[in-house]
């Protein structure tokens, strides 16, 4: 049901069309400047306009159990076929509820962190830290969650060329595993940027993340 890697063309293409409108605007900054929150909702277009149904900063099923919808651990993203809503079985049950919406199990559950290797500011002096700190907390939710059967884990990284990209993202996968994490070989996806910052590039991995 779910192709990783049509999950990563769809967000490669998306942030090369976001990119692209940018330098038609002749924006001072690009994508590269935004931090990873401010990266979210560009990453949320980028799915809609595949088609996908998206569903920011959801509840794990496994916090579903707890009263207050604001308590619970919550995923970046969850995606739907087809632009379809999401079934959530914590809240009533409304009039205006979609009647393709797709069960918890049947979505997509997708943590995404990011890396500059230049930001506004120059170098980044963390861009290291953040490269290789692969989340073993977000991996253990995806993974371990009875109710996610579909999960990946994604990096979006901005960079100086595709030498730096091949190997960043490389290392980035080759830690993770090192490290025990229960996830498989990523779809890498390169698109070239505007250079304002240092970075000409934004590189992304998807890793599928193994249900245990």
């Amino acid at each position: 049901m779910w192709s990783v890697a049509d999950i990563a063309d769809a967000l490669i293409d998306g942030l090369a069309r976001a990119e692209a409108r940018l330098t038609e605007e002749h924006a001072i900054y690009g994508l590269d400047a935004l931090d990873e929150l401010g990266l979210h909702p560009v990453i949320e277009q980028a799915f809609r306009e595949a088609g996908f149904g998206v569903h920011r900063e959801q509840r794990y099923p496994a916090d579903r159990i707890l009263a207050r919808f604001s308590e619970g651990q919550r995923c970046d993203f969850v995606l739907t076929p087809d632009g379809c809503g999401l079934r959530e079985p914590d809240r009533p049950p409304t009039l205006f509820d979609p009647p393709d919406a797709v069960p918890l199990d049947e979505a997509f559950w997708l943590e995404i962190k990011t890396a500059r290797q230049f930001t506004t500011d120059g170098p980044n002096p963390r861009y290291t830290t953040e490269m290789l700190s692969v989340s073993r907390a977000d991996v253990s939710k995806l993974s371990r969650d009875r109710h996610i059967l579909h999960a990946g884990l994604g990096l979006a990284a901005f960079v100086e060329d595709q030498r730096v990209a091949d190997n960043d993202l490389s290392v980035w996968y080759e830690r993770a595993v090192a490290r025990g994490l229960p996830i498989g070989f990523p779809s890498m996806r390169l698109t070239p940027i505007t250079n304002r910052l240092g970075n000409g590039l934004c590189a992304i991995a998807i890793c599928p993340v193994n249900h245990l």
